[in-house]
């Protein structure tokens, strides 16, 4: 009998993914985030609050070919395919056949983590397809260094920076496996084309006061808590397959590298698994974030499977009842049930289409989520958008500056506001919220203010001088009919706002765009349980 040409074998496999990740993609309810990046997809700009743009160009193409789901989730599909290409190319098996390309994709599809993101639409799905490619185009420029090679290797790490910010470790790792890369004339100039390339994001962000730097970097950083780091390890193996990442460490402690690309995977694996480890101290670590060390992880347990006969009956033995256990989880989330409304928000389309129920055509305003607005209008296709509070993160909202927009006409606002909003029962509980033939709203006017004293007693009355600034190119109503303007003062205690209203010296009626006035404030030290 003859056999089936490896190729063949590829090609039928990958179809066979395709067509099972094409129809998980349909009929599995989109999450919360994949909402929030289809409008990512619906502006299109070279930057975005959270992310480079790659992830909203990816929807923006599915968008133009499907709808629905699909809409979201086409193109990751295919990138996913594309994904398994290019970490099959990096491998480079000298000897290949059928058994060796099965043994590829049970290793690959039996990751948790990495089989689902070839469904679900984020960041890290591009993140993966160019973190493949990169380690193929880097195989390609150690076995000959050519202007050509070179080049792919530019557009492969230009692609992985446009994916997410992540794509900075898989560099700066490689470079770190392979000092002499430093003074490699034609590998610089490959980063420099890379940067090059990159300069519409950074341009991006620059004008915009470089928002995506200072949330990750600052915003995002938290108190340090233990159970993050207890947490995280248990959190990788279920992502990675604890049998595969089990492997994969005893692989790195039992063998030295080979060659420079394989130090280069160890130094990823390695690299990503510490480095987030250590990130656990500022906060609570998603697994995702360690997605740059999934494709050195198949590469190089690939390599190793073919010379240690133990370790390739363990693997089969280990990771072909993952594999079941993955495709009945993913079976069992297809479709409206409860186990898919546990990570979907399919749950909320009742709530979603309440509201646009009661708000009729008039835009929907919602405050602090963005999460919210992002389900409406993906839901019920009307626009909406999303104010911060004090205490809330900025989101992509705060960029687009929506308001503006609807300044002085009619929304419907879904909060509950004492004396003007209204309770609407649904089928599943209640929702409330107000129609207003005039919005204003302020949260872009700027106070500043000089606080002399560093410690404020508590019951004591302070005086300070302040400016307010209107940077909108509108005028503000401080006395408008329904949405008056107070300034209030607020105090934070173990991370919860206090708000107590302010007197301004003087009366404030219109402030004009573009106006600054300036006045003095008194308030009180509300007498706050403990602390200072």
């Amino acid at each position: 009998m003859r056999k089936i040409d490896y190729k063949v074998s590829f090609v039928l496999l990958s179809l066979a993914l395709f067509v099972l990740n094409m129809l998980q993609a349909k009929y599995t309810g989109v999450i919360s985030d994949e909402t929030y990046y289809s409008l990512y997809g619906r502006h299109l700009s070279w930057g975005y609050f959270d992310h480079p743009p790659m992830v909203a160009l990816m929807i923006k193409i599915s968008s133009m070919l499907f709808s629905g789901a699909l809409g979201i989730r086409f193109v990751t599909v295919i990138a996913h395919i594309l994904t398994l290409f290019f970490t099959w190319k990096a491998i480079d098996e000298r000897e290949p056949d059928t058994k060796k390309v099965l043994t590829f994709f049970l290793l690959a599809t039996s990751m948790a983590l990495f089989s689902i993101l070839g469904v679900i639409t984020t960041p890290d799905s591009a993140l993966l397809l160019f973190t493949a490619l990169f380690l193929y185009a880097y195989r390609q420029f150690l076995k000959n260094a050519t202007w050509l090679n070179t080049g792919f290797m530019a557009i492969a790490m230009a692609g992985l920076v446009y994916s997410k910010y992540q794509a900075a470790l898989v560099i700066i790792f490689v470079l770190l496996s392979n000092i002499r890369l430093f003074w490699n004339r034609k590998f610089m100039i490959s980063g420099i084309l890379a940067l090059v390339l990159f300069m519409p994001h950074l341009y991006w962000q620059y004008i915009h006061d470089f928002p995506t730097f200072r949330y990750h970097l600052v915003e995002r950083a938290g108190d340090f808590e233990w159970k993050y780091v207890y947490e995280y390890f248990p959190n990788l193996l279920a992502a990675y397959n604890p049998f595969i990442f089990g492997a994969v460490a005893y692989l790195i402690v039992r063998n030295n590298p080979r060659d420079h690309f394989e130090r280069a995977l160890q130094y990823l694996i390695v690299g990503f698994v510490v480095f987030f480890w250590t990130a656990a101290t500022r906060g609570h670590v998603q697994p995702q974030w360690t997605l740059g060390a999934a494709i050195p992880m198949i590469i190089l347990l690939y390599k190793y499977l073919w010379q240690n006969d133990k370790l390739r009956r363990f693997i089969y033995i280990t990771v072909i009842p993952a594999l079941v256990i993955i495709v009945v989880i993913r079976i069992m989330i297809t479709g409206n049930n409860a186990l898919s409304d546990l990570a979907s928000v399919e749950k909320h389309r009742s709530k979603t289409d309440a509201i646009a129920k009661v708000a009729g055509d008039l835009p929907v305003l919602f405050f602090g989520s963005f999460q919210e607005s992002s389900k409406y209008e993906y839901f019920a296709h009307k626009p909406s958008f999303t104010l911060g509070f004090v205490d809330s993160r900025h989101t992509q909202f705060d960029i687009w500056q929506i308001e503006k927009k609807y300044h002085n006409k009619p929304v419907f606002i879904c909060q509950y506001v004492p004396g003007m909003s209204k309770w609407y029962r649904y089928d599943k509980g209640w929702i409330c919220g107000f129609a207003t033939d005039s919005l204003q709203t302020v949260n872009r006017m700027e106070l500043r203010f000089d606080m002399p004293d560093l410690v404020l007693e508590r019951g004591k009355i302070e005086k300070i001088h302040c400016t307010i600034h209107n940077p909108y190119n509108f005028d503000i109503n401080f006395n408008h009919h329904r949405f008056p303007v107070q300034v209030m003062a607020v105090f934070i205690q173990k991370e919860n706002p206090w708000y107590h209203p302010v007197k301004i010296s003087g009366p404030v009626g219109i402030i004009k765009a573009g106006e600054t006035i300036s006045r003095g404030i008194t308030f009180g030290v509300p007498q706050l349980l403990g602390g200072t």
